[in-house]
């Protein structure tokens, strides 16, 4: 066995121990009762753009709070079926929906695509999420001193409802609803099908909200703003520790039912390894992970396609 081969074999055994909250269920019905009794209010208006083979749509919708969020909603308008599959696509951590013709790969498949600002970030999206204490520098200490007002819940609250008002569209056939993203948008891609049974497959690249006790320890990325705070505020360390658990992949991924993909870069330093393992060996359905030992953080063309390929057989089969 050489040192790679070593090295997989410790991940893909690699089996920390759960931080799950006594209450972590009851949080989870709770707060999904609550967000359920709310409308699920939107605003479609149609865009017009230089590129006539897409039909684009700018979607505001209401996720946590009473934030604005922003959206692309987009079809194919080469592809005459009334009920398209979906996409429904989250980015990375400081980025934001960017422009339609982005999404073209999607397009030619004959999807149609959903890409939803993280609220607060590099989009159009603002926040409106109250913090009842100080933060340090980004968006991940915001509230972190709570479960039921922190950050992390508004945005995966938000990507959740991204995917139930996609479900209802009459011209979306809602047995074919893929959750993709990379990074932070691997992460809202895994907890949304952990806690969401709209999603009929997933995708997460080098996803991050995994292990996060170790990441904050490790990690290079986001999580070294939660460092920060605890450093800052040593005496709120264990609060900090616990609300992430509330989020945390390893604590929620033997709830995903439907077919993931995972990819992982052996040298990230952002999603760590053992992170991404930690999460990925906790799920119990229908799964694979495409490995890259020489990748940091990073999705390269190759993995990009096999997500394609992943997501499109699935609706294939389906």
């Amino acid at each position: 066995m050489n040192a790679i081969e070593k090295r997989i074999h410790e991940l893909t055994n690699y089996f920390p121990d759960l931080t799950a909250p006594a209450d972590l269920d009851a949080f989870w019905v709770q707060s999904l009762q609550e967000v359920n009794a709310k409308p699920l209010s939107a605003i479609k208006t149609p865009v017009t753009t230089p590129y006539s083979y897409m039909e684009v749509f700018h979607l505001t919708y209401k996720g946590w709070d009473d934030t604005p969020l922003h959206a692309w909603y987009i079809r194919p308008a080469f592809v005459k079926e009334e009920k398209l599959p979906c996409v429904v696509l989250f980015h990375g951590y400081t980025g934001g929906k960017g422009y339609p013709e982005q999404y073209a790969s999607w397009l030619i498949l004959g999807m149609a695509v959903l890409a939803v600002d993280v609220r607060g970030q590099g989009g159009e999206t603002g926040n409106r999420l109250d913090s009842g204490y100080g933060t340090v520098k980004g968006w991940v200490t915001q509230g972190i001193l709570n479960k039921d007002t922190c950050y992390y819940k508004a945005i995966t609250i938000d990507a959740i409802r991204a995917v139930e008002w996609v479900s209802i569209q009459p011209d979306i056939d809602p047995s074919k609803i893929a959750v993709c993203g990379a990074s932070q948008g691997g992460g809202l891609a895994l907890i949304v099908s952990a806690l969401s049974r709209k999603p009929s497959v997933a995708a997460a690249n080098i996803p991050n909200m995994c292990h996060m006790d170790f990441g904050i320890l490790h990690s290079t990325g986001s999580l070294t703003e939660a460092a920060e705070f605890a450093h800052r505020f040593p005496e709120h360390f264990d609060k900090v520790l616990e609300t992430l658990s509330y989020f945390d992949m390893l604590n929620l991924g033997s709830r995903i039912t439907i077919p993931v993909m995972v990819s992982v870069g052996l040298k990230d330093t952002v999603c760590m390894p053992e992170t991404v393992f930690a999460a990925y060996n906790r799920i119990v359905s229908d799964k694979r992970i495409e490995i890259y030992p020489f990748t940091g953080h990073d999705v390269g063309a190759r993995q990009q396609r096999m997500t394609a390929e992943f997501i499109l057989d699935h609706f294939n089969n389906a």
